[in-house]
């Protein structure tokens, strides 16, 4: 630093020779009549003077909590035109020493001379070597060179508030004022510790561009409150912000040092305080230890390694699994001690991300560790003949996702791909067969999805009619994410594999889905869309096989994608070339669905299947029955003239409407019909069509239950009907409107009376059956007389 001691032989300077060991809380042979260099101290004696109260407020940050002696060394500063030897002296880190450094402070300053403390204790006098620290209770950076002020900003906002800003009295060549960063921890650090506080002081200053010499323990610092003098410049060090309060827990401390990027214009890769950088096959074989006592520190050897074997792994020359064993085995054979794994990863995933960014996408495939050429398998026909081992198991069977599969599904907006999705990843996520699919478990989703935002994702799942047991068994299993705004490349890549990883520490996931492949879609260094070939092929094989592979070989891959529009003729013929974008995608995966409707104006929909690893499955008509997927039987669906049967369908069911609603209406004014008094009275009419037409239609409602029967009609004014039925009944059917006027009498009839009827025709056979329950109109279902 520049306004700081920074000898090299620091350890032995804090000594003074010339002053025999007397009682350590004594200060007297610091009385400056006992100096011998009795020459007139040239200070401006207008200048500031040493605050006893910002003194006291440092002691109280700096050793609060240390026991033992502080060692004190005072010198006179460069530029003043005098001279004068250094005076050392060790402190008692008790109550008085806050007065005790004021008073050696105070005659300080009127000599001229500095004041500067090590941050930590030692046991005895004479005692001031990095190694015979015994307690540290802070963490110190020294920011003098560059923009103070922003390097104060980026470290506050990753490692909070400091407990203490103090002004050294310097000034940079900008104009801005030095300043010692502090803060203080709930305990005073010991042992390992006090190296692990050295080597966060030796990072944040690496990461900020701060001096790197506070990462060993003996380098000293000036005393808030005592007086800065050079050349010619007399000023406060002056504390500047206070929180006395704010204290840090060591080892979250260093969870945040670790994870605070670089400060802008600073790199993650430092370079080295000494002259002469080393080669890099030095740095390789060369030891280094904590607390600086190498030519370089243990952050600096790590980083340029870990930047070595990252750029091999970049450049293709190694794979990532052995540029990682290159790192770990550094690591343990380099560093003493050692980092831990954690950190280790953590700052390779940082240096990783910012070689990419700036050189590009990597030159191969480094999350596979794929073989090369020399290593490609390559089987006999009779060794492929001979090999009777069993087959992999099914993520999804038959052989509808395989192993290390891909599987694409496609549809039109609109047409249900979404909510069917989900219904068969939930099912799945259960463990239990969907519309013929069929999991050998519960298996392990993770849904990636970019559409649906949290809130109406989760109102969705809450729509979606399943059976409880399966969510039950589902809610662990399946894992999904909110509306993604992002692409998945390189970043994006990292980003989901650890996403994937923390939902599913224990186990592989069995399936990713990606939905929908547009949104996410990236197209390599050209930025190619999903219609370019190449661009395509690029995201298959650079972004969905490295991710998933990075994840687990093995795992299924489930993507999501639109459908262009085609004539009905067309889809019949091919199905699968409605699928948008480039046909690369077709010839990549392992299995297709696409889902579409046959029939516009019918709900039912229909799921095309194409599988590479399997036998064709026939496709499969699906609708939605009850909030629930079901499969439909083909055998009910029409071949021939299926617009002319859907029509003639339509017309069945206006007609069963048209008649339920004229017999309600009817009873209502009083009137009630047989099945022949009706089809005469209302033939030709509101196009029902002939007598024999509304008598098939009262036959067909009958044997469905739309329509029963009444014979003693005497409550109604009617007469008993002695024929095989009786008289028309419908649901809801009431005698009498409230409210209606008698027209003979003008009397207001307020009476209703309910139709409930008394036989129906048995479905099975055609008889006429009592009820046993006339108001129960599901009484039929299931009858068997």
């Amino acid at each position: 630093m520049t306004d700081e001691p920074t000898d090299p032989d620091q350890d032995t300077a804090m000594r003074d020779d010339t002053t025999p060991d007397e009682p350590k809380e004594n200060i007297v042979h610091f009385n400056p009549w006992r100096d011998f260099n009795d020459a007139a101290p040239q200070i401006d004696v207008f200048g500031d003077e040493p605050d006893s109260e910002q003194i006291a407020q440092f002691m109280q940050v700096v050793f609060g909590y240390c026991d033992g002696l502080i060692p004190v060394r005072s010198f006179i500063d460069k530029g003043q035109g005098i001279d004068g030897r250094p005076h050392n002296i060790w402190l008692e880190a008790d109550q008085a020493a806050p007065e005790k450094m004021a008073t050696f402070a105070t005659w300080a300053s009127r000599e001229g001379a500095a004041v500067y403390v090590i941050p930590g204790t030692v046991a005895a006098p004479g005692q001031a070597k990095a190694a015979e620290i015994l307690q540290m209770q802070t963490v110190v950076v020294d920011l003098d060179t560059g923009d103070i002020a922003a390097k104060r900003a980026h470290l506050e906002r990753h490692l909070g508030a400091p407990t203490m800003v103090v002004e050294s009295g310097g000034v940079t060549p900008e104009g801005q004022r030095k300043a010692h960063v502090w803060w203080a921890l709930t305990e005073p650090a010991e042992g390992d510790d006090i190296r692990r506080v050295c080597g966060l002081r030796g990072d944040i200053a690496a990461k900020v561009g701060g001096d790197m010499h506070f990462r060993s323990a003996h380098q000293p610092i000036r005393v808030a409150g005592s007086v800065y003098y050079k050349n010619s410049l007399k000023t406060q060090v002056r504390i500047v912000e206070l929180n006395a309060a704010y204290e840090r827990d060591l080892a979250e401390f260093f969870e945040a040092v670790t994870d605070m990027p670089p400060a802008p214009g600073v790199s993650l890769q430092p370079e080295f305080t000494h002259p002469d950088k080393p080669a890099m096959d030095d740095v390789l074989v060369t030891p280094v230890r904590e607390g600086a006592q190498d030519d370089w520190s243990r952050f600096e050897g790590a980083s340029a390694a870990i930047g070595h074997f990252i750029r091999m792994v970049h450049e293709g020359r190694m794979t990532k699994d052995e540029g990682w064993e290159g790192i770990c085995g550094y690591n343990a054979a380099m560093l003493r001690p050692q980092w831990p794994v954690e950190r280790l990863k953590r700052e390779s995933e940082r240096l990783w991300n910012r070689h990419v960014e700036k050189y590009g996408p990597p030159l191969i495939r480094l999350d596979t560790g794929a073989p090369g050429p020399v290593e490609m398998p390559a089987f006999t026909l009779g060794a492929l003949l001979d090999d009777q081992s069993p087959m992999p198991e099914d993520i999804i069977a038959p052989r509808v996702l395989t192993p290390g599969g891909l599987l694409v599904l496609g549809g039109a907006p609109k047409v249900g791909k979404s909510d069917l999705l989900i219904s068969w990843l939930v099912h799945m996520a259960a463990g239990v067969p969907f519309l013929g699919f069929t999991p050998p478990r519960p298996l392990r989703i993770f849904y990636l999805q970019a559409e649906i935002q949290y809130h109406y994702l989760r109102e969705r799942l809450m729509q979606i009619a399943l059976p409880p047991e399966v969510l039950a068994a589902a809610r662990d299993t399946f894992v999904a994410t909110p509306k993604l705004k992002m692409l998945l490349d390189s970043e994006g890549s990292v980003r989901v594999a650890r996403a994937v990883q923390t939902a599913f520490p224990d186990a592989p996931v069995d399936i990713l889905c990606v939905d929908p492949i547009r949104n996410l879609f990236d197209g390599g260094p050209d930025g190619g869309g999903e219609n370019d070939n190449t661009a395509m092929m690029f995201f298959l094989k650079e972004r969905i096989e490295v991710l998933r592979d990075h994840i687990d070989p093995d795992c299924g891959v489930i993507l999501i994608h639109h459908t262009k529009k085609l004539s009905k003729q067309q889809v019949k013929d091919d199905p699968f070339l409605a699928l948008s974008g480039a046909s690369a995608l077709r010839g990549f995966y392992t299995s297709g669905l696409i889902l579409h409707r046959p029939d516009e104006d019918a709900p039912e929909r229909k799921l095309e299947i194409e599988l590479r690893n399997g036998p064709a499955l026939p496709p499969k008509l699906i609708d939605k029955v009850g909030g629930q997927w079901v499969e439909i039987n083909p055998m009910n669906e029409r071949l021939v003239r299926k617009e002319a049967g859907a029509k003639h369908d339509a017309e069945r069911d206006r007609k069963r409407d048209v008649i339920l609603s004229i017999l309600i209406d009817e009873a209502a004014d009083g009137k009630l019909y047989t099945s022949t008094q009706f089809r005469e009275a209302f033939e030709n009419q509101r196009g029902l069509g002939s007598q024999f037409t509304i008598r098939d239609r009262i036959n067909v409602l009958a044997t469905k239950g739309h329509i029963r029967f009444l014979r003693d009609g005497t409550q109604f004014g009617h007469s008993v009907v002695r024929s095989r039925f009786g008289y028309l009944c419908a649901e809801g059917m009431v005698f009498g409107r409230k409210g209606r006027i008698d027209p003979e009498t003008g009397e207001v009839l307020d009476s209703v009376i309910p139709v409930v009827p008394s036989h129906y025709k048995s479905p099975s056979n055609g008889q006429c059956m009592d009820l046993a329950d006339p108001s129960d109109w599901s009484i039929q279902e299931g009858e068997n007389a």
